[in-house]
């Protein structure tokens, strides 16, 4: 099977939405340092972007954990790399790529809260809030909300490509003459 990639979101509107979640982001927690936690790998692309745009005073830790195979996600959390350093007393700012079912978040913000970090807030590139099976996550701050389709770009990926696309695509899979 082959696919093709449809624009969805261009670059432009990408860096114009993350220049504005910045600029959010560095109002609310003004006089507060930040403490980024990204979910890998898709995470990585929009958290240093996002970063970049953030005036205040911040650290950075990563996360992975695995919930999908291919273009379905298999229910299950599956906890790859912890973080390095406590949260404990932090202000977290969990930096997701796409929120799709919430099964992840959920897991990863009750984790946080577990270790008694100070407050935990969510960032999202993207929402799909008609997927969510878990209905209690609450999305602090979100890029774009989009149909349920497979995307990809920006650091999202199919079977690890397409990470690197600087714009939001659609996924359309091609049946192969053979």
């Amino acid at each position: 099977m082959a696919e093709t990639i449809k624009v969805l979101v261009s670059e432009e509107e990408v860096n114009e939405r993350i220049k504005t979640l910045g600029k959010q982001i560095s109002e609310n927690y003004a006089g507060k340092q930040i403490h980024m936690i990204c979910v890998l790998k898709g995470g990585v692309f929009f958290m240093c972007e996002l970063a970049k745009r953030i005036n205040l005073p911040l650290t950075m830790d990563f996360m992975s954990v695995a919930s999908y195979e291919g273009t379905a996600s298999t229910g299950h959390i599956n906890l790859k790399k912890d973080l390095d350093e406590p949260v404990e007393g932090l202000d977290v700012l969990v930096v997701e790529d796409i929120i799709d079912s919430g099964r992840t978040l959920s897991h990863l913000i009750k984790l946080l809260g577990d270790r008694k970090a100070s407050s935990v807030k969510l960032c999202t590139l993207l929402d799909k809030p008609e997927r969510r099976v878990v209905k209690d996550i609450k999305v602090d701050y979100c890029g774009f909300n989009i149909p349920d389709a497979f995307v990809v770009g920006y650091g999202l990926d199919y079977n690890q490509r397409y990470r690197n696309l600087p714009y939001i695509g659609v996924v359309e899979f091609e049946e192969e003459n053979s």
